[in-house]
C-alpha cells in the first residue's frame, strides 16, 4: 500500500484591505521513490502515455524526471503559458500537466476541448492563492476608471474579471503600450513584477500585494554577499523577485530568457534567482557552466521555500503514473469563465503576433531568445 505523503505548512501573502498579510497553506511532500521503483515508474509512464494517446506538458520547476520524460515522450517541457499553447496545437486528445493548478486551467481555457489531467489538483500556487477572485472582484470594482492586468499566475475566475493578461517578458511592453494611451492599470497579482514595470514604465499603476513565495524570499544582502565570492559569476534573475535583488542582476527575464542567457552568455559561473527546479533544464542547456542558488536566508536564517516551489514539489513519478493508470484528477473550468478568460489571453497572443513573436518553440533555446523575446511567463 501506498504511504501517506506528510503535510507541511506554507505560509503565504494575502493582501488583505490594501495591505500586506500572511496566511497559511499546505502541500504535500512526496516521498523519492527508489532506483528501481523509479526505473519501473518511468517504464510505466511511457507505455501509458502511449496507450492512452496522452502528452506530458511539464514546467520547468518540477522534478527533472517528470521534464526528461516530457521530451522524450514527445511533449513539452516549458513555461506555463507554451504549455499550454503546445497542448493547444498538439493533436493528443488528453494532455496531462506537470505543474501547478492555474497551469492545467489556463490549458483547459485555450483546449476547452481536451481532457486535461494533473498529477496532484491540490498543487497551487501562492500567487493564486492570494488573490481569491471575489476579493479581486471587489478591489476591480473600486477603480472602475482602471485597466486590469493580471499575471499569468491567477486562477481562471481571475483571468475572466481582467482586460489583459500577461507573462513577465511581455508585460514590459504590454504596460508601456497602455500608458502610451493614457490608461491606468490596476495590477495584480505579484507586487514585485509589478513595480518593475511600473519602474521600467513610468505607466500609474495600482498594485495587488501578492508576491511568490519562491522569489519573495530572495536576499539582497546575502546575494551581494555572494557576488563577492564568485566575482566573475553573473546573476540571472526572475523578475518576480525583491527589488534589491532585480538591481544586482546581470539579467532579469523569464525562465526561457534566464534559460537562453545560461547557454549564450560567456560566463561560465552563475548565480540563478529562480526556483532550482530550472537548474536541470540550464545543465543540459549549457554543459561544462557552473550554476549556483541565490540566497534565500541569512546565517543560521530559516526559509519557507528554500528556492523551490512546495507545490510544484507535489508533482513526482507515482502520482503522474496513477493519473495516467486512472483517469482521475481531470481539471474542469467553468465554460462561461473560461469564455472571458480566453479574451483576456488571446488580447496578449494578438499583442505577440502582432510583434511577429512566434507560437510554436523549436526545441533550440538559442534560436527561441528571439522568438521569446515578448511571449514567455514565469
Amino acid at each position: 500500500m501506498q504511504s501517506i505523503m506528510p503535510i507541511k505548512s506554507v505560509e503565504y501573502d494575502h493582501p488583505k484591505a490594501g495591505l500586506s498579510c500572511t496566511a497559511q497553506a499546505w502541500a504535500r511532500a512526496p516521498e523519492t521513490p527508489s532506483a528501481d521503483e523509479r526505473s519501473e515508474l518511468k517504464d510505466k509512464i511511457r507505455r501509458l502515455l502511449k496507450e492512452r494517446e496522452a502528452v506530458l506538458v511539464a514546467h520547468y520547476y518540477v522534478d527533472a524526471d517528470l521534464q526528461d520524460l516530457a521530451e522524450e515522450t514527445g511533449g513539452c517541457v516549458s513555461d506555463s503559458l507554451e504549455m499550454a499553447r503546445f497542448g493547444r496545437d498538439h493533436p493528443a486528445r488528453t494532455l496531462v500537466v506537470a505543474g501547478v493548478r492555474f497551469m492545467g486551467e489556463t490549458a483547459k481555457i485555450l483546449s476547452p476541448q481536451k481532457r486535461i489531467l494533473m498529477p496532484d489538483l491540490d498543487a497551487t500556487c501562492s500567487l493564486d492563492l492570494g488573490c481569491p477572485a471575489d476579493e479581486f472582484a471587489a478591489f476591480c470594482d473600486a477603480h472602475p476608471d482602471r485597466t486590469v492586468v493580471v499575471y499569468a499566475n491567477t486562477s481562471a475566475a481571475v483571468k475572466a474579471r481582467a482586460d489583459w493578461m500577461v507573462t513577465s517578458s511581455i508585460g514590459l511592453d504590454i504596460v508601456a503600450h497602455l500608458h502610451a494611451q493614457g490608461k491606468k492599470i490596476l495590477w495584480a497579482p505579484d507586487r514585485h513584477l509589478g513595480g518593475y514595470i511600473q519602474k521600467k514604465t513610468g505607466a500609474d499603476m495600482l498594485l495587488w500585494q501578492g508576491s511568490c513565495l519562491v522569489h519573495d524570499e530572495f536576499k539582497g544582502v546575502e546575494l551581494d554577499l555572494l557576488k563577492a565570492d564568485y566575482p566573475d559569476a553573473k546573476v540571472l534573475v526572475h523578475p518576480e523577485s525583491p527589488a534589491n535583488v532585480v538591481a544586482l542582476a546581470d539579467v532579469v527575464g523569464s525562465t526561457t530568457q534566464l534559460i537562453n542567457a545560461a547557454q549564450t552568455m560567456d560566463a561560465t559561473t552563475f548565480i540563478v534567482a529562480t526556483d532550482n527546479g530550472i537548474l536541470h533544464k540550464m545543465r543540459i542547456a549549457a554543459p561544462g557552466k557552473h550554476f549556483i542558488e541565490a540566497p534565500t536566508a541569512g546565517n543560521s536564517a530559516t526559509c519557507k521555500s528554500c528556492a523551490h516551489c512546495p507545490w510544484m514539489a507535489m508533482n513526482g513519478l507515482r502520482n503522474l503514473a496513477a493519473v495516467l493508470e486512472n483517469g482521475n484528477n481531470e481539471v474542469f473550468v467553468d465554460p462561461e469563465i473560461g469564455k472571458l478568460a480566453v479574451r483576456s489571453i488571446d488580447r496578449m497572443l494578438d499583442f505577440a503576433a502582432a510583434k511577429k513573436a512566434r507560437a510554436l518553440p523549436t526545441g533550440e533555446l538559442a534560436q527561441e531568445a528571439a522568438l521569446f523575446s515578448g511571449v514567455g511567463p514565469a
